[in-house]
């Protein structure tokens, strides 16, 4: 198989460093890695000249190539690029666009081997050029792209599944609990501090290789309440310790301190084990007024993420909400009964979501093997 270097294949654009003072409300909106990764809701705009080379618009292959590497293909219309994300420009050889974005795809991992930087990982421009990625005939690249395309719809499918039954959980939510602004049914209210049996912050310890327990960090909480033990630490924590920082099931945990997008995430932990949480999650402990699974439905609505939001204090980059604020937070409390109506109307939702995440999970696993055996 013929292989070609990147930066034999095509000419990459770099972004424009945008100063604070160019970000606006009118103009062409600034497009910065986060507003491609879905992490921001701070879009800014610039009105003013600016070199032609840094506009993209629909169709366009961007590189984010510090920090988080990632590939995309913009479609939300004309906007400039921020610095940091490389536009493509096949001006070199003809190769098809969507075998060239799968080939990158299947590179980011040997890209992050490359990266350098003690704070913001990156890849310099000569490491990224020399890049070798397998070069077929073009009707071999449509072959292959049109197999990996039909695989990564049904991919697609399965993920627009996962989202209807979390939108249906959502609305049956408030169908049955009423809208937690105007709290329509009448529901008694009270603060977060007022459903809490004990509230702690987890260690600061850094995890270890071989530690005796796993750690949930914060990046082990999903943005969308759930856990995710796809990247775990282990720690070692002193016998006198364990109790101020273990987590068991039924615990609720809150990351109180990320990016203003994603302060607040908030999760149940429902699995049989122990395990040790770091500092910038608070193990929260109810005392029987409120079901953890309805507290955490109830913080990962968005109009409470909105809350949380507003109320979060911190430097660029990183907003924190401590115990105490996040103890003020008024919550009403609804029925007993209706809870665990909730509860179990969602456990039959999880039943449908393990299936579909099952057949997820084998669709995803023929994907990366065909990534492998075409681009590895």
């Amino acid at each position: 198989m013929k292989m070609i270097k990147l930066g034999d294949l095509a000419s990459y654009i770099n972004g424009y460093a945008f100063k604070p003072e160019d970000r606006g409300d009118v103009g062409l909106p600034i497009i910065r890695i986060q507003d491609l990764t879905g992490n921001a809701h701070d879009l800014g705009f610039y009105n003013g000249e600016y070199p032609p080379k840094i506009e993209i618009n629909n169709g366009d292959v961007l590189i984010s190539w510090s920090a988080s590497l990632g590939v995309y293909v913009w479609n939300r219309g004309k906007a400039l690029l921020n610095q940091h994300i490389f536009k493509v420009v096949f001006d070199k050889e003809h190769i098809d666009k969507n075998y060239f974005i799968y080939a990158l795809m299947c590179k980011l991992s040997e890209m992050k081997t490359k990266t350098r930087g003690a704070t913001m990982k990156h890849i310099i421009k000569k490491d990224f050029d020399a890049i070798m990625i397998p070069y077929p005939p073009i009707l071999e690249q449509i072959k292959i792209t049109n197999k990996l395309d039909r695989i990564t719809k049904i991919i697609e499918q399965r993920k627009q599944e996962l989202q209807l039954l979390d939108k249906l959980i959502k609305a049956r939510f408030v169908e049955l609990f009423g809208d937690p602004i105007r709290n329509p049914k009448g529901w008694d209210v009270v603060t977060i501090g007022d459903i809490i049996a004990d509230v702690r912050y987890g260690t600061s310890k850094p995890a270890v290789e071989g530690g005796k327990y796993p750690y949930l960090r914060m990046n082990n909480l999903t943005s969308d309440g759930h856990l995710d033990l796809n990247d775990l630490k282990y720690i070692d924590i002193p016998d006198d310790e364990i109790e101020k920082c273990v987590v068991r099931k039924g615990d609720v945990l809150f990351n109180r301190t990320n990016s203003i997008e994603l302060v607040g995430k908030t999760a149940v932990f429902d699995l049989p084990g122990d395990m040790i949480v770091a500092g910038y999650i608070i193990r929260v402990r109810l005392n029987g007024r409120l079901l953890p699974e309805v507290l955490s439905q109830y913080m990962n609505l968005e109009v409470l993420k909105d809350i949380l939001r507003s109320m979060a204090k911190g430097a660029v980059n990183q907003a924190n909400i401590n115990a105490q604020e996040l103890q003020s937070i008024k919550i009403y409390v609804p029925d007993m009964e209706l809870q665990k109506q909730f509860i179990e109307m969602k456990r039959q939702v999880d039943k449908s979501k393990v299936a579909v995440q099952k057949a997820l999970d084998e669709t995803q696993l023929l994907f990366d093997s065909l990534m492998q055996k075409y681009f590895g």
